[in-house]
């Protein structure tokens, strides 16, 4: 079962971020005009010119393309394997950074093998110039960096090392995502970790993952999820439901209502503000019933950062289902489209987090037997 939930929540995740991705930056209605009604699978990128629309960003998104949230989370997984034990942030140091600075790899978006440093946007790349080049302690390194769902995009692995745990999950994901954001952006790492962590856990459901979600979050961040899953809860469809969960979530958003325009006070630290995602991902989530399919639809089509909503999304709905709720077609395509495995990380994951328990029990029970000869 562990394996199964593990690969349901990262084969889950990528396969969403591959669908979300042609959507991302455009509004609901843009892109029902470009793909004729909304999205329902995989779709060509919505600017035919991708390589020169957006200068700053010549990615080919869509086509069955993961992006940047799946290329961090298999790093992720990567420097787990190779740590076989609870992260902090230093082991972002250690482990994360020399993996995108120093291995070259297939990026299906640039169509070429190279570094990662070279696909990761702006607020990843902070990663590379703080901890590498700046030799900041790796605790605050995140500090000073936009504030955004950078370091929760790729949360989810700390989930299933701490699987059934949400405050264990909760509590690495706050540290390691210290070497990468501060403020809101740090705190939606934490949340959303722990939602994997209780999708993880046999017999979860939404409610327990909102439950959850609701228990750990802080300042605005739970405001921003108590709100748009109240609003969720009310709502039967996300073809009808899309301007109600943006309402929802704008009090908290600090982007903006142009998500290409961020306001002036966008992406600053806060104690009143959340990030977008993953409120709309746990909304979506909701309205969709934890159904697989629905909830990655609803982000997709939900547009603004839709790669990284239905990231988030999918990969709850994918861990409480397990691999069988991922459609196959969509399993399929996008890994022949982005040359990845999109299943691979999920049986690597499931055996890190072995180990973990394994090593988490010596400890507790090195702990007792102490405390235990004392007391005698």
């Amino acid at each position: 079962m562990l394996e199964d939930k593990a690969t349901g929540a990262l084969a889950g995740a990528a396969v969403a971020d591959a669908l979300g991705g042609a959507a991302e930056g455009n509004t609901p209605e843009a892109i029902q005009e470009r793909y004729d009604g909304f999205i329902e699978g995989i779709v060509p990128p919505f600017n035919l010119d991708w390589r020169h629309a957006r200068p700053i960003a010549p990615y080919h998104k869509g086509d069955g393309h993961v992006t940047d949230d799946t290329l961090m989370t298999t790093a992720l997984v990567e420097v787990y394997d190779t740590v076989r034990d609870h992260l902090d942030a230093y082991a972002i140091a250690d482990h994360l950074v020399p993996l995108l600075i120093g291995e070259r790899r297939w990026i299906p978006e640039l169509e070429t093998e190279t570094i990662l440093l070279h696909r990761i946007f702006l607020a990843e790349k902070w990663l590379v110039a703080r901890l590498h080049y700046g030799h900041i302690d790796p605790r605050e390194a995140g500090v000073g960096n936009i504030v955004n769902c950078g370091a929760a995009m790729y949360a989810a692995p700390i989930g299933i090392a701490n699987a059934g745990s949400p405050s264990g999950a909760y509590a690495e994901a706050i540290d390691v995502a210290g070497a990468h954001q501060s403020s809101y952006g740090r705190e939606a790492a934490g949340v959303y970790a722990a939602c994997v962590a209780e999708a993880m856990r046999p017999g979860a459901s939404v409610a327990s993952v909102v439950e959850v979600a609701l228990s750990v979050a802080k300042d605005g961040t739970r405001d921003a999820v108590e709100a748009v899953t109240s609003a969720a809860s009310s709502l039967s469809d996300w073809r009808t439901s899309l301007a109600a969960i943006r309402a929802a979530v704008e009090p908290y958003d600090t982007v903006g209502p142009h998500y290409r325009q961020p306001a002036r006070d966008a992406r600053i630290p806060s104690r009143t503000k959340s990030i977008e995602e993953l409120p709309v991902a746990l909304g979506m989530l909701v309205v969709a019933g934890g159904d697989y399919r629905e909830t990655v639809l609803g982000a997709v089509n939900y547009g603004r950062d839709s790669d990284s909503i239905a990231v988030m999304g999918g990969s709850i709905a994918g861990a409480l289902g397990g691999r069988a709720v991922v459609p196959d077609e969509w399993v399929t395509r996008i890994s022949e489209a982005s040359r990845l495995d999109v299943t691979a990380t999920g049986p690597t994951m499931a055996a890190v987090a072995k180990d973990i328990w394994t090593k988490d029990q010596a400890r507790f029970e090195q702990r007792a037997k102490l405390f235990g000869t004392e007391a005698a």
